[in-house]
């Protein structure tokens, strides 16, 4: 079995193991880390030979700290990474690299079509009739979208959305709101297998599946990271939230999306979002103005371009191939917009 794992803004860890009467054996871990003491990487196998099969991510991690020598320094490695790596070859996880990935990449949709793409575009992933798709979006209009569980009289000022001609609308995934205009947004869906992220808990795959947008925004001279749980942050403030959901039925599959702020009109998004004290002191911030910082200021680029360099990176990075929603794909969506996400009983499901 084999299994591999990127440490998040670490290195990559391989492991190689097999399974004999219900405990690992033959355990090889292997990558570009850097680990001193040299006898280090044999105590980690040493520590994972044996180990019952079933053992999650922790109690291997733990076998592993107690086994190292005092003196180790592990250097884009942890104890946790290697263990990850090990869940996921016995879960048979497959990597980027074992899939087409396409790119759509279409011309501005309505809000409530964008909701429904999403939804159409995971299940056909998981019933295996599309490849694992990145999804750039492009609006046609501003909006609100609220998490799949939040109050929408809670979370929006209807007077303000009202004024500025917001249309709000309802995701299908979790998460908190976000205030979005065309021109000042960058927004992508990833639609995935459940495989590629099998192995690895909830939290662990937000930070997995956005690994390749962190490198794209390091190749733009802007050093991000992911913010437990759902945020990508930098030094001068919040650029991004993701949210996800799993997607039952066939083999299952994932939808990660991610709204980015290239520039934002923060007196709007006041007047149409109640951002509540608590929520703001969770961020460890007093001002709404300051939890997000615009990639238009970070990185002096044309938002197209930016856009463009994402891709790129990605295509780099695992490969992509052009691609489009089908036009049977497209009427689910319209009807999904008829009978859901365009209705008010959706909307304010959660009044």
């Amino acid at each position: 079995m084999h299994g591999e794992y990127k440490v998040p803004g670490g290195k990559l860890v391989v492991v190689d193991l097999d399974v004999r009467g219900g405990a690992l054996c033959d355990v090889r871990v292997a990558g570009d880390f850097f680990l001193e003491p040299d006898e280090a990487i044999l105590a980690i196998d040493a520590a994972l030979e044996g180990a019952p099969a079933n053992t999650d991510t922790a109690g291997l991690a733990a076998r592993i700290d107690a086994a190292l020598p005092a003196s180790t320094v592990m250097l884009g490695l942890t104890s946790e990474g290697v263990a990850v790596a090990v869940r996921r070859a016995l879960a048979q996880a497959t990597e980027w690299s074992d899939y087409d990935w396409q790119l759509i990449h279409e011309a501005p949709q309505s809000p409530a079509l964008h909701m429904a793409l999403d939804e159409v575009i995971t299940a056909e992933v998981a019933a295996g009739r599309r490849p694992p798709t990145l999804r750039v979006w492009e609006w046609a209009s501003p909006a609100v979208i609220i998490g799949s569980f939040q109050s929408l009289r809670n979370e929006v000022d209807p007077a303000g959305a009202e004024r500025h001609g917001i249309t709000v609308v309802r995701r299908v995934s979790g998460g908190g709101a976000m205030f979005v205009e065309p021109g000042n947004t960058i927004t992508y869906s990833l639609s995935v297998p459940d495989a590629l992220v099998s192995g690895l808990s909830f939290a662990d795959s937000y930070a997995y599946l956005d690994d390749w947008v962190l490198g794209a925004l390091g190749d733009m001279g802007i050093k991000a990271w992911y913010q437990p749980l759902n945020d990508i942050a930098t030094d001068a403030g919040k650029i991004a939230g993701a949210a996800q959901k799993r997607v039952v039925g066939g083999e299952g599959a994932v939808l990660h999306h991610v709204t980015m702020s290239y520039d934002i009109d923060a007196d709007k998004m006041l007047e149409v979002l109640r951002i509540g004290k608590e929520k703001l002191s969770d961020k460890g911030t007093k001002s709404a103005k300051k939890r997000v910082d615009p990639l238009r200021r970070q990185t002096g680029l044309a938002r197209e371009a930016v856009i463009e360099r994402m891709i790129d990176s990605f295509r780099t990075r695992h490969g992509l191939t052009r691609g489009k929603v089908t036009d049977e794909e497209m009427g689910r969506a319209e009807e999904l917009v008829r009978t859901k996400f365009g209705t008010e009983e959706w909307t304010a499901r959660v009044p």
